[in-house]
């Protein structure tokens, strides 16, 4: 009888349909009134009254070249017209063009890719992979962190997220959750040496360990930047003790901090680097596998016992390409150095004026507003379990606030992230900071005195 009740399609506008019969992800679906998004450009979306938005979290900070990018529309269309698809065990053009041009940008060391499509995916294939290589299983990943949310990549992750997949931990066993380094809340870890310090204690009590998974620069948790001696020691910890470690730069690469790639910023080559988002600035959806040499090496005899139907998918593959001409053509990995200082000057004035801000940090153009009820205890205004209860959380007060003055951005638990296309201005960081100008008043008259 309920179904005599339901309106017709004709009657429905776009919202209602999606909302009533498709699923709005990580989240209940009661409430859900999804924004009708009719057009994008550059550092703007527009909604179907005509409301224009300035995207200061580049989506899901994955846009990075800006929207709809010439050069990398001109590409999927012209590869559609050559060959839209052939199973991934033969050759394509394509994939020899996109193989020759991540050698360009890829951390030194990096030779040999799998091409996926989405960041979930190509962390399932580095486990894979480093179980394969050492013919160990476990896996130690950070708290601090998210990696995806198919079966092992949400094992991996170490946030809310996790959760709500438990006990993941029977399906895909073998994963410990360590301390990630986070200099503004470090805990018992009081410094980088502190946490390096806890993973040898572990290593020292964990045999059967394959792999350490890390975001170079923690993403949505809070753009966690580690101070510049984690990673050598890092690095020099995982070839002590004979396993590998993987870089996740599914959120922190392309230009993102200034580099191609995060972990470039400390000089280090992971085994295995998975990235995602901006390799094609999200416009198809591709996940990238890159490893060294000797990682390589072993499937040369032993099995590459993984592959799906859309692996090296001629259409996802494309974009990637003509995207990695766009980051070199317009020197955005240069320009999002260059802006680092300027994003630092504008958020730390906002943290002068605005009692509620307790840090800022990043590095590039991809930053973290941090917002406390009271900087001495440094207390926030919501946690991972406010979020898995569905309590209301202040931050979406601060969102709301910023969307109605026409600018967008990514708000999680307690903390802002701004990670804008690299094309932006000045001039628009400006417009960003006005709204947050005003927003924050909303946590400010919540700050304990």
């Amino acid at each position: 009888m309920a179904a005599l009740d339901t309106p017709s399609l004709n009657d429905m506008s776009v919202s209602e349909i999606v909302s009533r019969y498709t699923f709005g992800t990580w989240r209940p679906q009661k409430g859900w009134k999804p924004m009708h998004v009719v057009k994008a450009e550059g550092v703007y979306f527009w909604e179907a009254s005509g409301k224009r938005f300035l995207d200061m979290s580049a989506q899901l900070m994955c846009s990075n070249l800006g929207h709809q990018n010439e050069a990398v529309v001109e590409a999927i269309c012209k590869q559609a017209r050559e060959l839209c698809f052939v199973a991934p065990g033969h050759a394509t053009t394509v994939r020899a063009e996109l193989t020759k041009a991540l050698l360009t940008v890829v951390p030194k060391g990096i030779e040999k890719f799998f091409y996926a499509t989405s960041g979930t995916e190509a962390n399932e294939c580095a486990i894979k992979i480093a179980r394969f290589v050492t013919g160990k299983t476990k896996i130690i990943a950070r708290y601090n962190s998210y990696h995806g949310s198919t079966a092992t990549s949400v094992a991996l992750t170490g946030d809310w997220r996790r959760w709500m997949a438990e006990p993941i931990q029977a399906v895909v066993p073998g994963v410990i959750h360590a301390p990630e380094c986070n200099p503004y809340r470090p805990g018992a870890f009081k410094t980088a040496s502190d946490v390096i310090d806890y993973y040898e204690y572990m290593l020292a009590n964990e045999g059967n360990v394959a792999a350490i998974i890390v975001e170079p620069v923690v993403g949505t948790n809070g753009v966690l930047v580690p101070p510049d001696d984690y990673f050598p020691r890092l690095r020099a910890l995982c070839d002590k003790h004979n396993i590998l470690l993987i870089a996740d730069e599914v959120m922190s690469g392309w230009g993102r901090t200034g580099k191609w790639f995060a972990i470039d910023n400390w000089g280090v080559t992971p085994d295995i680097l998975v990235t995602a988002k901006g390799v094609t600035s999200a416009m198809a959806p591709l996940g990238v596998v890159g490893v060294t040499r000797k990682v390589a090496d072993f499937f040369e005899e032993g099995w590459f016992a993984h592959g799906h139907t859309y692996e090296s998918h001629p259409l996802t593959l494309a974009p990637a390409v003509a995207a990695i001409g766009e980051y070199k053509r317009l020197n955005l990995i240069e320009r999002s150095a260059s802006m680092e200082s300027v994003f630092r000057t504008k958020l730390e004035g906002l943290k002068a004026k605005h009692p509620s801000v307790g840090d800022v940090r990043g590095k590039g153009m991809f930053w973290g507003v941090e917002l406390v009820k009271n900087r001495a205890t440094k207390e926030p205004f919501g946690t991972f379990k406010d979020k898995a209860a569905r309590k209301p959380l202040v931050i979406d007060q601060v969102v709301a606030k910023c969307m109605e003055q026409g600018v967008s951005l990514v708000g999680w638990i307690s903390h802002l992230v701004l990670a804008p296309p690299l094309i932006l201005t000045e001039g628009q960081l400006d417009e960003c900071i006005a709204a947050l100008d005003t927003a924050l008043a909303i946590t400010d008259a919540l700050v304990e005195a």
